[in-house]
């Protein structure tokens, strides 16, 4: 029977050196899949906030006429924060109620404008034209046109998020 003796080799500046490269393999490859592993593993914080933007002052609305009034939204684009202006036409139903529509068609997202002559909103690219409560008076457009959610204070205006218009 033959007894082995294990003989340990003294440290070597060589295994010294692949200690330090294999421990800064391993720091770096922590280093890069730690933010990809919290990425995928943690699910993102839904902390949107309801945001109302002021669109003007309706003192000067008449009752039952159309004004497409301007205004200035801030918009999220991935991490980037776009600046850019928005329109609503807005119709004041009675002192305390306000009514204010997306300014696109429902049929394909055309500009539409109110045509003072007929009283409706029209869309002259396909003739889709809408009462003043938004219902499709006529055309091919699917539904009552998309209104935003309003706020009144003082006489001050203020939209927020858009509500979709009834099925024709």
């Amino acid at each position: 029977m033959s007894s082995q003796i294990e003989v340990q080799e003294p440290p070597s500046r060589r295994r010294f050196y692949l200690a330090g490269i294999y421990g800064l393999w391993a720091l770096m490859g922590a280093a890069l899949s730690l933010p990809a592993a919290v990425y995928l593993l943690l699910p993102p914080s839904v902390s949107r906030k309801e945001e109302w933007i002021e669109v003007g002052d309706i003192g000067s609305l008449a009752p039952g006429q159309p004004e497409e009034m301007t205004f200035q939204r801030v918009r999220k684009d991935g991490w980037k924060l776009i600046t850019e202006k928005a329109t609503a036409w807005v119709t004041r139903v009675s002192d305390k109620e306000v009514v204010a529509y997306t300014p696109m068609c429902t049929h394909l997202g055309c500009a539409y404008h109110w045509d003072e002559k007929n009283k409706h909103f029209l869309c002259p690219c396909h003739t889709s034209a809408f009462g003043l409560d938004g219902k499709v008076l006529m055309g091919p457009a699917p539904r009552a046109l998309d209104r935003y959610l309003v706020k009144i204070d003082g006489s001050k205006l203020y939209v927020g998020g858009v509500k979709q218009g009834d099925e024709a």
